[in-house]
């Protein structure tokens, strides 16, 4: 297996394609804004911040069937999920990078959803209480442009 070189120790995520030439290497997560009864559930992480459902892609799988596991995996809803609406590079840490792809999602379902193990706690929020919380700003964003867009018609 050929030996992937970097930029810099710091920026392992920058890795060279050509020589001089460096491009990301990005793991690509994929989230939902999900609609439910004018709420929206958002779960916490590790890091304390509130995030959407959804995770990350695997080889081989397409986006929205992905997010759909994803969506089962952490809340247990067979959730629609819709298109891709915004996108952006997260820097969680200095030397880590995700692209992030967002998508609109709906549930009509009347199960409350589910905290999986891989977070510390659910908790449903109106649009406007979930922008007010600690999270990466672009999901403030996210839930902004699917408010605008119409999604949360309950709201």
């Amino acid at each position: 297996m050929p030996t992937l070189n970097t930029r810099s120790p710091g920026e392992p995520y920058l890795v060279e394609r050509n020589p001089g030439y460096f491009e990301y290497q990005l793991p690509v997560s994929l989230k939902a804004v999900i609609s439910w009864k004018g709420r929206l559930p958002l779960l916490r992480n590790e890091r304390d911040e509130w995030e959407l459902p959804g995770g990350k892609l695997d080889l081989g799988e397409q986006p929205a069937e992905c997010l759909a596991r994803e969506i089962r995996e952490e809340l247990g809803w067979d959730a629609t999920v819709g298109e891709p609406f915004h996108s952006w590079v997260y820097r969680v840490f200095p030397d880590r990078h995700v692209f992030v792809v967002t998508f609109l999602a709906t549930y009509d379902g009347d199960a409350v959803p589910a905290c999986s193990h891989e977070h510390k706690e659910l908790i449903l929020f109106t649009p406007g209480e979930a922008t007010a919380q600690n999270m990466p700003e672009e999901y403030r964003t996210a839930i902004r442009l699917a408010v605008e867009q119409g999604h949360f018609r309950d709201v």
